[in-house]
């Protein structure tokens, strides 16, 4: 008997036009600039991203391209993806705070097919010739010049009008390559299909129960695809979201009031800025939810972040990484009165139970590639291992890096896990708990120190900011070093070592660490800038230590 049923269409830009068809004249995205609004409704978004296929279409761009996109957060933004996701051609997503030299690298490793990009890294492109080699169309969004390609209006003028035929995308289509913040070494393109953003929609709506009706504000744009895609009104902010402890508290705030923004999505640190704004002027908003993730968030900024929302309000701190996004969440009402007190004592941070369709295991750490998973060794509840996950949002291959993708990926028959790159544990009550990355594991001759449970010692005295944990010396034999920045207006003094040492010496995890330094700012990533690099600070530890004999 013959299957007469069509193949299912993944291609993710269905999923605006699904969003659209119902609420055609409905407000889709707005974006502001001093106090005043454009929006576009998604009857428009739609029409945008068919006229921009077209004029993309003219300008070469065709289906199996990379097309490096690079705009600022934008309706053009938003409409360029879809169209091209409409085409059928691979996104190419950079983060531009990398810094140029990462960027360039980057760029030199994914080999672009065309540029889709503001005037700014057409110049640079021409600038650095080498690593855009590949490239052999370019579109100007804004105004072009000689070498920078045609404008995008002026190619929405040449396109034949009319729509353009959608490319019928499967399951394991690629979609875009997303490349991670580089947070634990150089960043790595991550291979997205169109069903992974199909498995991450599902997940977002049926998990969070967001969708029409909804007001975002995200604070990483590629969110506004989502919550447009869901039927949601995205707000994009007033900042730059390369920078985003620098947020504007005044400006996130009027937003979020002006346009009713029911829920928002941004790192702690970002949380940590507007928090202090709105308890400080006696504000209260609107949203009813409110996601944090890209670093562990504290107890003590989710009780603040309660205490300018709605009592009814949700907080939830959803993990996960570039390769798979989310795969546990727990909710900051949980973390308030279950699991804060722990991991104010050492027991590493919660991060919820797997979402639905998730797998999560720890199993024992292995710095080379594991080839099958009879050669995992599968740890039991409360011993602290490798986290690896299993299930449909996690993403199968780093493009152009069959070295990363095999350190990376475990083969399960079939099928395959994901190595998270982190250290954590599951309780008994089948929650999972981060304890830092693997590679920050500080190995001393007593054994492994980890380094969120070591440092969630000393961030509780009043004058630390926050701590780093990290190891000087031959891996084995390091020597743990406890680094601190200090909260704003505190000066290192005899007093404040010897209290951190009284600390160290109250808890058997940290026992052993009797070397405190103070570094005046950490570095840290660009695109939550909140996760610290400790790498930068063992090297800047050494030379201290070396420079005291």
């Amino acid at each position: 008997m013959n299957d007469d049923r069509q193949p299912i269409d993944y291609n993710i830009a269905l999923a605006l036009e699904g969003a659209a068809a119902p609420r055609t004249a409905k407000a889709a995205l707005v974006m502001g600039r001093d106090g005043t609004y454009r929006s576009w409704t998604f009857g428009e978004l739609r029409e945008n991203t068919v006229s921009y296929a077209a004029a993309l279409g003219e300008a070469g761009v065709r289906q199996g391209q990379r097309v490096m996109l690079m705009v600022r957060p934008s309706m053009e933004f938003v409409c360029l993806t879809f169209a091209l996701f409409r085409l059928g051609a691979t996104v190419i997503l950079i983060d531009p705070g990398m810094g140029y030299r990462n960027l360039l690298r980057c760029v030199g490793r994914v080999r672009p097919d065309s540029l889709v990009a503001i005037p700014l890294v057409h110049l640079l492109s021409r600038i650095f010739p080498r690593p855009f080699s590949t490239v052999r169309n370019r579109v100007c969004v804004g105004r072009p010049f000689p070498g920078s390609g045609p404008s995008l209006r002026s190619l929405e003028a040449r396109a034949p009008r009319g729509e353009t035929t959608r490319f019928a995308a499967g399951r394991d289509d690629l979609a875009a390559i997303i490349f991670t913040t580089g947070s634990t070494g150089p960043p790595k393109g991550v291979r997205y299909t169109h069903g992974i953003f199909h498995a991450q929609l599902r997940l977002i709506r049926e998990y969070y129960r967001i969708g029409p009706g909804e007001v975002d504000q995200p604070c990483f744009p590629l969110f506004a695809l989502f919550s447009t895609a869901l039927g949601a009104r995205a707000v994009i902010p007033e900042m730059n979201p390369a920078k985003p402890a620098r947020v504007n508290p005044r400006l996130f705030v009027r937003s979020i009031l002006d346009q009713g923004v029911t829920y928002s999505f941004g790192s702690p640190a970002i949380w940590e800025v507007v928090s202090s704004y709105c308890l400080e002027h006696d504000i209260v908003l609107p949203v009813r939810k409110i996601l944090m993730a890209g670093a562990p968030v504290s107890g003590a900024l989710i009780e603040r972040v309660s205490r300018i929302m709605d009592p009814r309000g949700e907080i939830h701190t959803p993990y996960g990484a570039t390769e798979c996004l989310p795969v546990a969440s727990v909710s900051g009402r949980e973390i308030l009165a279950g699991t804060w007190d722990r991991t104010r004592q050492g027991g590493g941070v919660c991060v919820g139970r797997p979402l639905p369709g998730i797998d999560i295991r720890i199993i024992r750490p292995e710095d080379g590639p594991i080839r099958s998973w009879q050669e995992a060794g599968e740890l039991p509840a409360g011993e602290i291992g490798e986290i690896v996950v299993k299930g449909p949002v996690v993403t199968g291959a780093y493009d152009h890096d069959d070295r990363e993708t095999m350190l990376a990926k475990i083969r399960d028959g079939g099928d395959f896990w994901h190595r998270m790159g982190d250290m954590g544990y599951l309780d008994d009550q089948g929650r999972l708990w981060f304890c830092g990355r693997k590679a920050h594991r500080v190995r001393t001759e007593q054994g492994v120190m980890y380094t969120i449970p070591c440092e969630a010692i000393f961030n509780e005295h009043p004058e630390v900011l926050r701590s780093a944990l990290v190891g000087v010396g031959k891996e084995g034999a390091q020597r743990p070093v406890l680094i601190v920045e200090l909260a704003e207006g505190k000066k290192r003094t005899d007093r404040l070592v010897a209290e951190l040492r009284a600390l160290a010496a109250t808890y058997d995890l940290t026992s052993s660490i009797e070397t405190f330094l103070v570094h005046p700012s950490f570095p840290v990533d660009i695109r939550h800038n909140a996760k610290i690099f400790r790498e930068r600070l063992a090297l800047w530890a050494g030379d201290q230590l070396q420079e005291q004999g």
